[in-house]
């Protein structure tokens, strides 16, 4: 199939973006690689009117290091983050991430911001920055807000991102010299959407101990103290931990997503 007629414009200030999502009332989608958005006009689940570039903004695009954060540009592409464009332990993490994605050619067009905006429960950046403590910057007519990663996502493909908002920086906290990190999600290929993922973060400096359980159809699962997690036994351990969440009552996901969490906690302790 093709999309819909839609018009294209690729507006070069933060602003000028901003007020044309604003005009649109629902009608405007904004795009940076569009890895995801691309298939979806194909299929014609998505039919805008008016298609907003913004990889021409320079506020999107840059990455800078701060004493206790690294500011990523939402139109930073997952490739950059894979060659390192941030420095420090942190960067190690957001490589190791940003390498299980796809492949690189889809590394090379999709960006972080796209991914947190487009909120598929399966997606990497989703369940990694809640882990990693991350806030995002929104910047819309109403003017700017930041949110965290954990709130900001509020159900599968849904999110607190208002029409006329985008996202303009993702904001990852530092990792202290001693923390440790990890990351699973079980896919039938390397590079493929997780059918269960976790990650687990263990800063003591910082006194920060997270766990969070993605692919579960709906918004990321967070256990705010994973430190009890490096205790569990077994199978039946991990799935007790987890029956309170929303996976409740689906014996099967239990399982899948509890070998997720145990891998998760594995990398994090070895």
């Amino acid at each position: 199939m093709k999309p819909v007629d839609f018009d294209y414009v690729k507006p070069t200030t933060l602003a000028a973006a901003v007020d044309l999502l604003a005009q649109g009332n629902g009608s405007v989608k904004a795009v940076a690689g569009a890895q995801s958005l691309g298939p979806m006009l194909n299929l014609r689940l998505v039919q805008p009117e008016l298609l907003v570039d913004v990889t021409a903004i320079p506020e999107l695009l840059g990455t800078r290091e701060e004493a206790e954060r690294i500011v990523i540009g939402a139109g930073v592409t997952h490739a950059r983050l894979e060659d390192g464009d941030t420095s420090e332990r942190t960067q190690a993490v957001l490589a190791q991430i940003a390498s299980g994605i796809a492949y690189r050619a889809v590394r090379n067009r999709g960006t972080i911001g796209g991914s947190l905006a487009h909120a598929d429960p399966a997606a990497d950046w989703l369940v990694c920055t809640t882990a990693l403590g991350a806030e995002l910057l929104l910047v819309g007519t109403a003017g700017q807000r930041t949110v965290s990663a954990a709130e900001f996502v509020v159900g599968g493909f849904e999110t607190m991102l208002a029409p006329d908002e985008l996202i303009v920086e993702v904001r990852v906290p530092r990792l202290s010299a001693g923390s440790r990190w990890g990351y699973y999600k079980l896919c039938r290929k390397r590079g493929e959407f997780a059918d269960a993922s976790a990650a687990v973060l263990v800063d003591d400096a910082r006194g920060f101990y997270r766990c969070v359980i993605g692919a579960t159809s709906g918004r990321p699962i967070v256990l705010d103290d994973s430190r009890p997690l490096s205790e569990l036994a077994g199978a039946a351990a991990v799935a007790e931990a987890l029956s309170p969440t929303a996976l409740a009552g689906d014996a099967f996901a239990i399982q899948v997503h509890a070998a997720a969490v145990r891998r998760a906690v594995r990398a994090a302790t070895a």
